[in-house]
């Protein structure tokens, strides 16, 4: 059951992703499928071996950033009232679209997570921190915070990066074993 719908809900939100404002350089539809396939293989080095569990981490991934279409501060609280609303043409128990808010929830910075799914999603959401295509990638985020008047100049934005790195730990053990030592250097690359 999971296989086929979720294949249904990955289609409806990957379509409703292509309408995010061409602006959305760091979170657009990349960034989702990215923190899908990141949830799914931290599920995996953390044992995750229940389908029903894997299946509302995976809807939780592709819906965390929904919110972005219609705005852009608060915009993981849109995000849960988008699945609730999608919610509706699938099978979720009441205790499972409570999941799947609380997973989306728990994405919001600072993160705190409560239990491994939450702690999975929180990881897999800022994965790139720990990865050598960080730069390439934080340079998708400047642009966007620029565009938005989150920051307004190279100044903010290298004191916004090198605060969020020096403050930022992974919740799992997988993570922190594979990241941490590569966002140690991209933190290290900033502090030059």
């Amino acid at each position: 059951m999971a296989g086929t719908e979720f294949d249904k809900i990955q289609q409806l939100v990957l379509l409703k992703l292509n309408g995010l404002d061409p602006y959305m350089l760091y979170h657009c539809k990349a960034h989702t499928v990215d923190v899908l396939h990141q949830s799914e293989r931290i599920a995996r080095a953390e044992g995750v071996t229940d389908k029903h569990a894997m299946f509302l981490l995976k809807v939780a991934a592709l819906y965390h950033d929904t919110g972005f279409l219609e705005t852009y501060n608060e915009h993981e609280k849109k995000g849960c009232d988008i699945f609730l609303k999608d919610a509706l043409q699938f099978h979720f128990s009441p205790k499972d679209k409570q999941q799947v808010v609380d997973l989306i929830m728990a994405t919001k910075i600072p993160q705190q997570p409560v239990g491994l799914l939450q702690e999975i999603i929180c990881d897999a959401d800022l994965d790139y921190l720990g990865r050598n295509d960080f730069k390439e990638i934080a340079s998708h985020l400047k642009e966007e915070f620029f565009h938005y008047g989150v920051i307004t100049d190279e100044e903010d934005w290298k004191k916004l990066q090198i605060l969020f790195l020096e403050n930022h730990q992974y919740h799992t053990r997988s993570s922190r074993e594979l990241r941490d030592p590569v966002k140690k250097t991209n933190l290290a690359g900033l502090l030059r």
